[in-house]
């Protein structure tokens, strides 16, 4: 089956038209800038290019998207539309998208203000455009809605998580759900003698805890901001911090949003850039607060992840993926080292070679597995799609 799967970011759209039969993406590409300073880039079977492009609007983007699939021969091989959504709320499961669902969408705004509308928009526009089509929304909270309550309830008055939804919903889900997949199958274990802890890290990064391949417990929280060090967001903090700065240098919500959201994690701490790769190199060069941000980075992910490990009888796996976790052997090295206490021994040669030829194996024989794995969250979307088609 072909399906086109919709990512519609805060001011971006991403596609991707995946064949699940052979696994393979036949075209994919990018609207970015929505509103200003727009372009598309992509690629498909005729041709690929990058250009600059008019897209004052989510739905701009979404019909500059199904003009390129209409020159490249693919609109008419579309059996079917896969949604990513970031916040899903009470949905435990992808859904086939109604307009209920998309009501529903736009009524927990407030969970995610800066996606939840692009996905309803989205989902709209690919309704004009492929009206025959069944569309299907796969939510990044799904996979977590299986955390028992110990791990999804903050310590606020109970009347608010049952009044306004307050609670831990984790993210990623896709993500999670997917590598735990593929650790499950290289492991040549049953999922339900499977224990994982799986760590997403890009520009926004969370750890998972799996058990018998459902989540138990994670580390982003009600929104994202909560837990790792990223980018550009602190990850957990003292809340009491807020208050501290609206008294003493007058921050009201509005910049304390863009203080934790786009100021901090990597880029706050190093004051030179959110990308992993930069402070990497600018530490190795001597800078010292890249030498900080990156000691910190690693730090507080190995302290969550012994943390999730609590969730679990045993260890089976630790699996890293996302742009860091596939790409930085320096970010795996630090953590492992910050592990000992689990029994994690990292193999050095394996992973330089970021596991490229050990299977994604980076830990020595006979110790703890740390794996790398590949995610593929256009993939995972397509084929939760094809299974309601």
């Amino acid at each position: 089956m072909r399906v086109l799967v919709l990512n519609c970011g805060s001011s971006s759209v991403k596609f991707a038209v995946i064949d699940t039969d052979t696994q393979k993406a036949i075209s994919s590409g990018l609207v970015e800038n929505i509103g200003a300073n727009s372009y598309i880039k992509a690629k498909g079977p005729k041709n690929g290019f990058e250009k600059d492009l008019d897209a004052a609007t989510h739905a701009d983007a979404i019909f500059a998207v199904q003009q390129y699939l209409k020159e490249q021969d693919l609109i008419e091989s579309i059996e079917a539309v896969g949604h990513r959504v970031v916040h899903g709320g009470k949905f435990v499961k992808s859904e086939p998208i109604t307009s209920e669902v998309i009501d529903y969408i736009k009524s927990i705004t407030l969970f995610a203000p800066l996606h939840e509308p692009a996905h309803a928009i989205g989902m709209e526009e690919a309704k004009k455009y492929f009206p025959t089509l069944p569309q299907v929304a796969v939510f990044d909270t799904a996979f977590h809605q299986t955390m028992p309550v110990k791990a999804f309830l903050y310590a606020i008055p109970y009347e608010i998580y049952l009044n306004q939804s307050v609670r831990r919903y984790g993210f990623h889900g896709t993500s999670h759900r997917f590598v735990s997949g593929e650790a499950i199958r290289l492991l040549g274990q049953k999922p339900e003698d499977t224990y994982l802890i799986t760590a997403h890290l890009g520009n926004g990064c969370s750890a998972a805890a799996i058990s018998q391949g459902k989540c138990v417990d994670t580390t982003m929280g009600f929104t994202p901001l909560e837990g790792l060090v990223m980018g550009t967001r602190s990850g957990s903090i003292d809340p009491a911090i807020l208050f501290f700065l609206n008294k003493t240098l007058g921050y009201d919500i509005d910049r304390l949003d863009q203080l934790l959201n786009k100021e901090s994690g990597l880029l706050g701490l190093s004051g030179l850039s959110n990308d992993m790769r930069t402070v990497t190199q600018a530490a190795a060069e001597g800078h010292e607060r890249a030498k900080i941000a990156l000691e910190v980075f690693c730090y507080r992910l190995a302290r969550e992840i012994g943390g999730l490990a609590m969730a679990l009888p045993r260890l089976d796996a630790l699996v890293f993926t996302g742009g860091i976790g596939e790409n930085s052997a320096v970010v795996r090295e630090r953590v492992l080292n910050n592990l000992t206490i689990l029994g994690f021994q990292l193999d050095a040669k394996k992973n330089a070679q970021n596991g490229k030829e050990s299977s994604g194996l980076i830990s020595k024989d006979g110790t703890p597995k740390a794996i790398i794995i590949p995610t593929n969250e256009e993939l995972l979307i397509a084929m939760d799609t094809e299974a309601f088609v």
